[in-house]
């Protein structure tokens, strides 16, 4: 598979995840030296080909002149997620998309998700982008960092997380309470429905929490991916603050022992 985007592709490079590279002529000094000097590093090929070339390759004139093939992307094991979380020493964060369509939309929301701290993104089989090259350049390399599920079932998993003891909350416009009113201190999952119809009835119905974000201007509503962002660092503020209160209660005890 091929990929493009000069940090998507400088970070599988650094992950070892590439084949072959390919560079169009004519790209500047600097940025061809970088990625040579990286892939001679490495022991990775690489190849100088036409600009118009890489566009036909790639069906794409937005790739920066920059392209490299690897294995086809994959999915992660469901556990995955919460595996990466034991590893941290941490609750479990995941960010679960319903019928969310756009690859960019997917693509920026595992870049936040993974930059941010959660531990997982998790989609349906039949309802969301597929995990493509544009998935992985507008993740801006995150794809090789977070683990990405894929179920067949959102409403099913959302079952099957509640089981064991993982809070799911939905973002909602129409939500009773507010990031900063809700528990974030325990195994949660937040879903992010599509742009403009929101989560299906049945995901809605499948949510402990309704969540929103207070919005004091005109427009009523915010890009998916830019309400994930949101979601995920205001949970993983509040984590922080349980924590920070936490360590002062336990430095107090220890002063009065």
């Amino acid at each position: 598979m091929l990929i493009y985007g000069r940090q998507a592709v400088l970070t599988a490079l650094r992950e070892g995840q590439v084949r072959r590279l390919f560079l169009a002529k004519g790209i500047e000094r600097a940025t061809r030296s970088e990625f040579v000097r990286e892939a001679g590093r490495l022991g990775v090929p690489n190849e100088d080909l036409p600009r118009i070339e890489l566009d036909q390759a790639l069906r794409t004139t937005h790739h920066q002149g920059v392209a490299a093939e690897v294995a086809e992307l994959a999915f992660a094991e469901p556990e995955a997620p919460f595996e990466l979380a034991r590893q941290r020493g941490e609750r479990a964060l995941l960010v679960c998309l319903d019928h969310v369509t756009d690859p960019r939309n997917y693509g920026a929301i595992v870049r936040s998700a993974e930059a941010l701290g959660a531990h997982g993104v998790v989609t349906e089989a039949r309802r969301s982008a597929p995990l493509s090259p544009v998935v992985a350049k507008t993740s801006a390399g995150a794809t090789a960092h977070l683990p990405l599920v894929q179920v067949t079932n959102l409403p099913r998993y959302l079952a099957e997380l509640k089981e064991r003891a993982v809070w799911v909350y939905g973002a909602a416009a129409d939500g009773a309470r507010g990031p900063r009113e809700l528990d974030w201190d325990r195994d949660v999952a937040l879903v992010i429905g599509s742009e403009g119809e929101g989560m299906r009835r049945i995901v809605r119905a499948a949510c402990d929490e309704l969540v929103s974000l207070p919005l004091r201007g005109r427009t009523p509503s915010l890009n998916a991916a830019v309400a994930a962002a949101l979601l995920v660092h205001e949970a993983l503020m509040a984590r922080d603050a349980v924590g920070a209160t936490q360590a002062a209660a336990g430095t107090a005890l220890d002063r009065h022992r």
